[in-house]
């Protein structure tokens, strides 16, 4: 979409570590970028670096995830453009609820222990889940990895066995580790949710091994946070620093 909106876009990959986030924000300090989004793999390790940016007259937009609670203000981020990560979990629990109407047991595979999205999409779902819903147990990964959900339902599988009816796993690419480790025991009914509505999890919708994926539209957040750059570039005051993009329910 850069074309469309006469913008030249630098891409810098984080590769699972902060301090690249923190070197790309101080690059573009440097060389003088009018504007950054970023989507971070640790938020708070990265707030000194976005009120350097800030300082220096950037336009500050997060994308896909939020600055802590305290932080998320427009004195350290003029934007935010992203999914409702509360609502994911609420989806999840609902789907399970209409899927299993006389009850199941779920273990549930968190995302990166402390990121926002990881602690919303956790806290949503624990929210909705009735009585009926039995969690077996829940842990976090050290990072957005696959590996991580591997090792996680690979134990899981190990204390619960057959007891477990579902997974819910807070990313596609993490519910990929847990297939393998479900495939690798013979358990191919076991109802699987994932998030993200990356291609990897609309090829696991496809092939069955993946039940439900909640989807996240990041063009229609990369066509949000355009639209902001471009309105305060313009002058103009944003009708609201938060923009809530819809859900892809697949």
């Amino acid at each position: 979409y850069a074309p469309e909106y006469g913008f030249e876009v630098t891409l810098f990959d984080e590769e699972y570590d902060a301090q690249n986030g923190v070197a790309a924000i101080g690059t573009c300090i440097s060389q003088g970028y009018a504007a950054i989004v970023i989507c971070p793999t640790d938020p708070s390790a990265l707030i000194p670096s976005i009120m350097e940016a800030k300082e220096a007259g950037i336009i500050v937009g997060m994308y896909s995830s939020e600055l802590p609670e305290g932080y998320a203000t427009t004195e350290y981020r003029d934007f935010m453009c992203g999914t409702d990560d509360i609502m994911c979990g609420e989806v999840a629990a609902e789907t399970l609820m209409e899927a299993f109407p006389d009850g199941c047991n779920v273990v549930e595979v968190g995302g990166q222990s402390g990121h926002s999205a990881q602690i919303k999409r956790h806290d949503g779902f624990m929210s909705k889940i009735n009585d009926s819903i039995n969690v077996l147990d829940s842990k976090d990964c050290e990072a957005w990895a696959s590996e991580d959900a591997m090792a996680i339902m690979e134990d899981f599988i190990v204390k619960y066995g057959e007891d477990i009816d579902a997974v819910y796993c807070h990313w596609d690419v993490g519910a990929t580790g847990c297939i393998e480790a479900l495939k690798a025991q013979g358990m191919n009914d076991v109802y699987m949710i994932g998030v993200d509505g990356c291609s990897v999890g609309y090829d696991q919708v496809k092939d069955g091994t993946q039940t439900l994926c909640i989807g996240q539209s990041f063009s229609q957040m990369t066509i949000d946070a355009f639209d902001c750059i471009k309105a305060i570039t313009s002058g103009e005051t944003l009708e609201s620093d938060v923009v809530w993009t819809q859900l892809d329910i697949v």
